[in-house]
């Protein structure tokens, strides 16, 4: 896809400005009667909506429950949690890149690897959201968990271990109803038969208000798309111009564009390797829709307010603002619903049978699981679908958007070296379209956001909102240091900006070392991206191997995996002798497990080693940082 889910961490902690800190959790807890408090590291969003979850559910059983970002508060507070009767913590920690924290769980992280606290008296329990195709699958829930039992604390449940490359959804209903079992045998307590479906925020309808005041896209500050201020991250986006959109392939049904963003006057500063996240629209026509059939003027201006006064979280999304603003800036209305959407949902449809359908759908009986895998994931129906689709389900449209997750900023591999493009960012990127089991077109909301960005000199139509992510996909430090890039598809975006960036040191007069690069496209004559660049690049020597595997234009396919092994001399001399880095970016799922199974192989063969032996060679490279991955599933 080119969208990168898996960046590597940010920079240390200690260089991102610190959060105001909140007083302390505990004080907080105590001062609002809560028991359990619910911690969650999240990049997408989905492990604090699974916190919420679980701290919601707490009222079921006479408990109360808070969500709590771990960035905000000192958790080493955490050893004060027994001062609270019936105590618990409970973190839903995700894992992101390479076995690393989420961005706002890293100081945790830092602490519980420094800490020596006694933890004697706090009683916890983790659930880990992951993803099996990664090396490091759920690294993060599996520390915590045992990080924690280490400094004393006592497990109260088991780890629960979510695999987003199966049914994440479905791993977290299975946990939580063994879970919340478990808690009211530890306390004593039991369900008090009250449901959980209580409104989180009211709704307050502004009619006569200063339009000055309303959001209408920012991500943090009010205006600041108007009164653009560095630094920009992800609550300050920088809005870039595109100054340049093209097709990439001559030929095949998809498309694959070639961006630039033009960050002049922006100070931002990236690297070759680094992730560039930008905010993406829905699609107008999915919103129009929506308002259309729930029947509401999308230009009404309103604001959805916490009925918990203590809570952090003032509003869902940016408030004030109105519907049709939040659902194209700020609802994700493109993705499944997950099933307490649906549970909340229910109240609303007339239909005796629609309404137990989607009571069955969201209860963790197998039917009902079974019946949300299908009707609902596999068939990859949205919320709209689901509204169209279950005519007699019109529920409020401002429960509805207190319901949707957040629209989540879409993260891609830089195609620049910024020693070229100081003042540029590419993006290389394929737009998403596919038809549904149902017969519906589904759309990749930023691919064909990005598609749609014509360069113009003024006019919002060619704005991005953007910043920097850093990751550690990085060149080596000596530049005679020889690399091996193996990218096929729009994988290559990195290695653009890594062959740019030796050219470039090349003309310095640095002795640069070889430059290998292992490419693969489905047809030679339709999308080979940067076929062009890659040749020049040959021609003056800093591309001293190009090696391309064209998977489709033979009876038998052939892909990178197959080139190496066919090199397989000339790769091992490469790493045993020249001391090269290996970069491998693209899809997790299958390349990147082949591409390893093959360094696997020419080790095993060249180094004399058995397969054990192998294995532990290149998680050895990895371990020393000549082995990285930028991949994405």
């Amino acid at each position: 896809m080119g969208c990168v889910y898996s960046a590597p961490r940010e920079e240390p902690a200690m260089a991102r400005a610190a959060p105001v800190r909140d007083s302390s959790f505990i004080e907080k807890m105590k001062k609002t009667g809560r028991n359990i408090v619910v911690f969650y590291g999240s990049q997408t969003g989905t492990a604090e909506e699974f916190a919420n979850r679980l701290s919601k559910d707490a009222h079921r059983y006479g408990l109360r429950g808070m969500a709590a970002d771990p960035e905000e508060y000192d958790l080493s507070d955490l050893s004060r949690l027994s001062e609270i009767d019936k105590s618990l913590a409970v973190f839903c920690m995700a894992t992101y890149g390479e076995g690393d924290p989420t961005d706002n769980a890293q100081d945790f992280y830092d602490w519980l690897q420094e800490a020596d606290a006694d933890l004697s008296g706090l009683r916890f329990a983790v659930f880990g959201l992951g993803n099996k195709t990664y090396e490091h699958f759920n690294a993060m829930g599996k520390y915590v968990d045992k990080r924690l039992e280490e400094l004393g604390a006592q497990r109260i449940f088991e780890l629960g271990l979510g695999d987003d490359d199966g049914n994440l959804e479905e791993d977290f209903i299975t946990w939580r109803e063994q879970f919340w079992p478990a808690v009211c045998e530890h306390f004593g307590v039991e369900a008090t038969g009250e449901e959980s479906s209580i409104r989180q925020y009211e709704l307050v309808v502004h009619t006569d208000v200063n339009m000055n005041k309303v959001y209408t896209g920012e991500m943090g500050r009010l205006k600041s798309y108007e009164n653009q201020k560095p630094p920009f991250d992800a609550k300050n986006p920088f809005l870039a111009q595109v100054t340049e959109n093209r097709k990439l392939n001559e030929g095949g049904e998809r498309h694959l564009m070639h961006l630039e963003l033009d960050i002049s006057n922006s100070k931002i500063r990236y690297e070759s390797g680094d992730h560039v996240a930008v905010y993406p629209a829905n699609d107008s026509s999915l919103v129009n829709q929506i308002g259309e059939i729930l029947g509401t003027d999308l230009d009404t201006v309103m604001s959805l307010n916490n009925l918990d006064e203590e809570s952090n979280k003032k509003h869902p999304f940016p408030c004030p603002t109105s519907y049709r603003t939040a659902l194209t800036y700020y609802l994700d209305i493109t993705n499944p619903p997950r099933t307490n959407v649906l549970y909340e949902l229910a109240q609303y449809a007339t239909d005796a049978s629609e309404q137990e359908r989607l009571r069955k759908m969201a209860s963790s009986a197998a039917e009902g699981k079974a019946l949300y895998l299908s009707w609902v994931v596999e068939a990859r129906r949205n919320i709209l679908a689901i509204l169209q689709d279950m005519p007699s389900l019109r529920p409020p449209i401002d429960h509805l958007c207190e319901l949707l997750p957040r629209l989540q900023a879409r993260y891609y591999s830089i195609a620049s070296s910024s020693k070229v493009h100081p003042n540029s960012i590419h993006i290389c990127a394929v737009t998403v379209e596919y038809e549904t089991k149902t017969g519906r077109l589904n759309k990749g909301v930023a691919t064909n956001w990005l598609k749609n960005k014509v360069p113009d000199q003024n006019g919002s139509s060619s704005l991005v909102p953007m910043y920097v992510r850093k990751s550690q996909f990085r060149l080596p430090f000596k530049p005679s240091t020889p690399v091996i890039m193996i990218g096929p598809g729009t994988g290559i975006a990195p290695f653009i900006g890594f062959i740019q960036e030796r050219a470039w040191l090349k003309q310095q007069g640095k002795e640069v070392g070889e430059t290998v690069l292992y490419y693969g496209c489905r047809h030679e004559h339709e999308d080979y991206l940067y076929r062009e660049e890659l040749a020049r690049f040959q021609k003056e020597g800093v591309l001293t191997q190009l090696n391309v595997a064209f998977s489709r234009d033979q009876a038998e396919k052939v892909y990178v995996q197959h080139l190496l092994k066919k090199n397989k001399e000339n790769v091992w001399k490469l790493i045993d002798e020249g001391m090269a880095h290996i970069y491998v970016c693209g899809d997790a799922r299958n390349m990147a497990r082949d591409v390893q199974n093959a360094f696997y192989e020419i080790v095993s063969e060249f180094g004399n080693m058995s397969q054990p032996q192998a294995v532990d060679y290149v998680k050895k490279l990895m371990t020393k940082g000549r082995y990285s991955l930028d991949v994405w599933s």
